[in-house]
């Protein structure tokens, strides 16, 4: 194995790691909403579920600035910091003496988050340019670890020592990930020689129409719709396990965790699958997830872990095929910002889910002790993902006015290729 090909792969199980922590964050809080509004004495429930919408809202906002200093300064040490900064924002939520400072504390954990997928994902696009949904799908494995720990770990904790407990310990990790990535990772590498192309000028517009504009936005704000469902998924289901079903923070936090825990299959092996067709690999998976959403509320309470598994399995993996369908649709100089651009557009709307979720469950009133209360909650999500489809036209038309689209008979990742050199 040559010294880059070694270098590809330690980068790129790194980048999983910081991808583990990142998403470790963004799920901690779920199961401790009810803990955390009894310590604050919070008078409405939304004000709880507010915290996390407040971190993503922090998360998403800086994404387009944070892809544009990803396609112009060091890929590493935006990482790096970028941890640092999310797990000192934990710290500070744990020791947080009032709500007033907790959402100070998450906002700057949110801001911290929001360095890692703009560098990241482009990172290894560049790195991979054939095979990119294969290599973005690896990745995913650490957002799966990360996703099903974090509520495992927090309910757990809370159950023994309070939710401020493992907020703090998680926090302390992020710190000690942070100084460990910055010794041991490399900087960017290299470009390969698929990689090398002529000089070209500075690029001043992200896309050289008006029409291709048009269409990102159109695709952005559709997948914010699954991003709604998917982060109100996690927020919906520990107020519904904990309310209709009686469970408590522990098992609650349990049952959560295994939303996730299947992606560490199937991020890899539908971003393999889709370096032969994105667009129907997306189509199926979020077709499948939308009906699990659906059923959820009525199935009996021994089959809800085993939904929350096949859901997971199909909806997670949605991520790293549409990243990678984005990435290959765009001119590599100009690939951190359009990512940037895609999250915060979608972020922002979608992750207002934890909050009006919240509202919505505590609006239900004594219907929220009882699953026949939330069916009509659960029917809207899974309809949201539904309409995220129709941003699968906007994405495929952006790749073809952008010349991007493989010659017929092209071998997988060959895509890549001509994006990389419009000349082939």
């Amino acid at each position: 194995m040559g010294t880059h090909q070694q270098h590809r792969i330690r980068t790129l199980w790194l980048a999983g790691a910081l991808h583990a922590f990142t998403h470790v964050y963004h799920v901690a809080l779920l199961p401790l909403y009810l803990l955390i509004r009894q310590d604050f004495h919070l008078d409405k429930l939304g004000r709880a579920t507010l915290l996390v919408t407040a971190m993503m809202i922090a998360y998403f906002l800086p994404s387009f600035p944070m892809g544009v200093l990803a396609d112009r300064v060091s890929r590493k040490k935006l990482l790096g910091i970028g941890l640092f900064i999310n797990g000192l924002g934990f710290i500070l939520l744990g020791l947080a003496p009032t709500y007033g400072l907790a959402l100070a504390a998450v906002i700057v954990a949110g801001i911290g988050g929001s360095f890692y997928h703009p560098a990241a994902t482009a990172m290894v696009a560049r790195l991979f340019p054939v095979g990119t949904g294969k290599a973005l799908g690896l990745t995913g494995i650490g957002a799966s670890v990360g996703f099903f720990l974090g509520p495992l770990y927090t309910g757990w904790r809370a159950e023994h020592s309070g939710w401020r407990a493992p907020v703090i310990e998680l926090g302390c990790l992020g710190l000690i990930g942070a100084i460990v990535f910055w010794l041991l990772a490399d900087d960017d590498a290299p470009a390969t020689a698929a990689q090398r192309q002529p000089k070209q000028a500075p690029v001043e517009k992200l896309f050289p129409t008006p029409t291709l504009w048009l269409l990102f936005i159109a695709f952005s704000f559709a997948m914010s719709f699954r991003d709604f469902t998917g982060n109100g998924m996690g927020t919906v289901g520990s107020l519904f396990l904990q309310q209709a079903r009686g469970m408590s923070v522990g098992n609650t936090g349990f049952a959560l965790s295994w939303i996730f825990i299947m992606s560490m299959i199937s991020n890899p092996l539908f971003g393999g699958l889709s370096d032969r067709g994105r667009i129907r690999w997306t189509a199926i998976i979020l077709t499948i997830a939308a009906a699990m959403v659906a059923v959820f509320p009525h199935l009996p309470r021994a089959a809800l872990i085993p939904a929350f598994m096949i859901y997971g399995f199909f909806f997670m993996a949605s991520y790293p095929v549409i990243e990678a369908a984005l990435m290959e649709s765009v001119p590599d100089a100009v690939r951190g910002r359009v990512f940037g651009l895609f999250i915060t557009i979608g972020g922002l709307v979608g992750n207002v889910s934890h909050w009006l979720v919240g509202r919505w469950v505590q609006h239900l009133g004594p219907a929220a002790n009882s699953p026949q209360g939330f069916y009509h909650i659960y029917a809207l999500l899974g309809t949201f993902i539904l309409l995220s489809l129709l941003g699968l036209p906007c994405l495929h038309a952006i790749r073809k006015r952008e010349h991007l689209e493989a010659p017929s008979g092209a071998q997988p990742g060959a895509s890549s290729l001509v994006m990389q050199n419009p000349e082939l």
